[in-house]
């Protein structure tokens, strides 16, 4: 597994996130005061300095769940409240998008382009709010240090460790159902036309050549596409133009999103299902996963701000009927533990537990969306 793909698939989920939410605010008219709050508490969440920190170390992918578990946390850092089925669809929504623009990226390279127009969008969201724009422009400054001088085998690596991670999500949305680059089954179609990578020449060519290099013949062949010259370089600056589209807003032109379980993606998730038996690398990823939620600053309970909820549904019906229809496997509820029984048990996650509950009342009760660090990571 790559070591430096965390950073890069957290900041593009997170931005999709964002993305997401963002229209969805908009769709149910929330007031403008508490959209931007929403927006700014979860940015600053996301970009906190001690997160941040254990992010960017050499670490390995962990599961699905855990990652699940993180961005649970960070949509509701703020004052907004997402309801099961809801955060099953916006995380089912960030996933397959992301995905999409991986499988879509012409070079391995062009991921870190991807990650940078969704750092443009969120720079973009907070531009009126110095100190938390500076929070971003710093994470930032350390995408382009560590990315920009890696090699294409290193980005390769990158990529094929994102799709391994997506493999088996095949959940059918409707903005790439009508679009038709997603088929029925809920995978994607990849187009045989549009600019060829950067670097490459249009295929339909065979070239043969002697052993001193001389070319002897050529032969032309079908290409069965319709490419074009490749697109000039996108910059990988701070500020410029990153000519591809992928990773930019697909949400700004207002329609319906709706995800759909599609068959087969639930028979491959009874192959998927998480086994039974203990993990010998459970300890580890229970341990990386303090010591990144440690970091995060969420909001806590007794807030003068209104709560308020968002539905990723049209309707409340909706939302509880794709709640019963969502097979077991693929939600993720809060599970109730014994927080002190697991202190007593693990040294270091008591350590995190106290940094953690340093800013709030250490007493405060954890809500139902899973303000209790242990609670939410029991069972991962």
């Amino acid at each position: 597994m790559s070591t430096r793909t965390l950073p890069l698939l957290f900041i593009n989920l997170g931005g999709e996130m964002l993305y997401i939410l963002d229209q969805r605010l908009r769709a149910q008219n929330i007031p403008a005061d508490k959209a931007k709050k929403v927006m700014n508490d979860i940015i600053t969440t996301m970009f906190n300095k001690k997160f941040l920190e254990e992010l960017f170390k050499p670490q390995e992918l962990y599961s699905k769940k855990a990652l699940r578990t993180v961005f649970d946390r960070l949509a509701h850092a703020s004052i907004m409240r997402l309801n099961q089925a809801s955060m099953d669809k916006l995380y089912d929504l960030m996933t397959m998008a992301f995905k999409y623009q991986v499988l879509l990226c012409p070079r391995p390279k062009d991921i870190l382009l991807v990650s940078f127009n969704h750092m443009d969008a969120i720079k973009d969201f907070v531009k009126d709010t110095p100190s938390i724009l500076s929070q971003v422009d710093e994470t930032y400054q350390q995408l382009i240090e560590m990315y920009t001088p890696l090699s294409n085998g290193e980005f390769q690596l990158i990529r094929q460790t994102l799709l391994i991670f997506f493999q088996d999500m095949h959940i059918r949305v409707s903005i790439f159902l009508k679009d038709k680059v997603q088929n029925s089954n809920g995978r994607f179609v990849l187009p045989t036309n549009g600019p060829v990578p950067r670097g490459t020449q249009i295929p339909g060519l065979i070239r043969i050549f002697s052993c001193s290099g001389e070319e002897l013949t050529r032969l032309q062949f079908n290409n069965g596409g319709n490419y074009s010259s490749a697109l000039r370089e996108g910059s990988f600056e701070m500020f410029g133009n990153r000519i591809t589209k992928l990773g930019t807003n697909m949400y700004s032109v207002s329609r319906p999103v709706e995800t759909h379980m599609s068959g087969t993606s639930k028979s491959s998730a009874q192959h998927t299902k998480v086994n039974s038996a203990p993990n010998p690398l459970a300890k580890e990823e229970l341990n990386l996963l303090a010591r990144l939620m440690g970091g995060l600053e969420v909001q806590k309970p007794g807030s003068t701000d209104t709560g308020f909820r968002v539905n990723l549904f049209a309707t409340d019906e909706e939302e509880e009927e794709a709640l019963i229809s969502r097979p077991n496997e693929l939600s993720y509820g809060v599970i109730s533990i014994q927080a002190t029984k697991d202190q007593q048990a693990n040294a270091e996650l008591t350590k995190i537990m106290g940094e953690f509950t340093e800013s709030g009342d250490p007493s405060s009760s954890a809500s139902s969306k899973g303000d209790d660090l242990l609670a939410m990571m029991d069972g991962l």
